[in-house]
């Protein structure tokens, strides 16, 4: 049974003194983080844009499981209202699973899954901007993900418990034939987790070395995606003609 928790955090500090919020998501069972997504504020459609990006990335899970908090849920208000995070779960048959009032442990992962956050991302900093905290995190999620070893897990990392249990292999290639419009370019991770994209350098993590990712190029942004794995979105940088390879030219000429 996959379920994925999730729950808002507070305390990212932005310039001006500003503070945002993430949702977060994590898998239950191999704590693979499916979802950190920045907002200025979290308000139901914030909230459910992120949500639905997780799944687009990940998969729809069968079961969530939140708090009792209104952009979750309207069933403990005045009245029982159906709210948008409850309409999509139904719309997509997940069952949508709530904490007890004022007990804190059922959600424990995600709970020690922010203190880790915390400690290692936010303390301290201040970021420019929302998208440059949402291209940060990116970044470190995904080295949570797939480079972090946990301890319960064997010392495992969580994207290999998660790939195994969707019965993905590891070494799966990102080149998509499907992905073969002119929106769409591929690119070889180099030893060091970057790619390049008209001259910006992206990192996508060292664990990716050697393997082809598809980016989108999306107006002013890229999206980046390994398979069926929403990687990062990131702001463009440059002006420059987004060329395809050489291998993509064949490939779609």
């Amino acid at each position: 049974m996959e379920l994925w928790q999730f729950d808002v955090v507070g305390g990212m500090a932005l310039a001006g003194g500003k503070e945002a919020k993430i949702l977060t998501g994590i898998d239950d069972h191999s704590r693979f983080v499916v979802c950190a997504g920045v907002m200025s504020r979290a308000t139901s459609r914030a909230v459910c844009l992120h949500f639905a990006q997780a799944m687009r990335a990940h998969g729809v899970p069968q079961e969530v499981l939140t708090d009792n908090g209104k952009v979750f849920t309207g069933r403990f208000g005045v009245k029982d209202v159906e709210v948008l995070f409850d309409r999509i779960c139904r719309e997509n048959g997940i069952d949508h699973l709530l904490t007890a009032p004022r007990s804190p442990t059922t959600t424990g992962k995600i709970e020690r899954f922010h203190r880790t956050l915390r400690q290692e991302f936010m303390t301290g900093r201040v970021f420019d901007s929302l998208e440059s905290a949402q291209a940060e995190l990116d970044a470190w999620v995904d080295s949570y993900n797939r480079e972090r070893p946990h301890s319960a897990l064997g010392m495992g990392t969580p994207a290999s418990r998660f790939d195994a249990d969707r019965g993905r292999p590891a070494d799966a290639s990102a080149l998509d034939v499907s992905r073969a419009g002119s929106d769409w370019i591929t690119r070889k991770v180099a030893a060091n987790g970057i790619i390049s994209v008209a001259w910006q350098e992206i990192s996508v993590g060292k664990a990716r070395a050697g393997r082809h990712v598809n980016v989108h190029v999306e107006g002013a942004h890229l999206q980046i995606w390994d398979g069926d794995e929403l990687l990062r979105t990131v702001l463009r940088t440059s002006e420059k003609e987004v060329r395809k390879k050489r291998y993509e030219r064949r490939r779609t000429g």
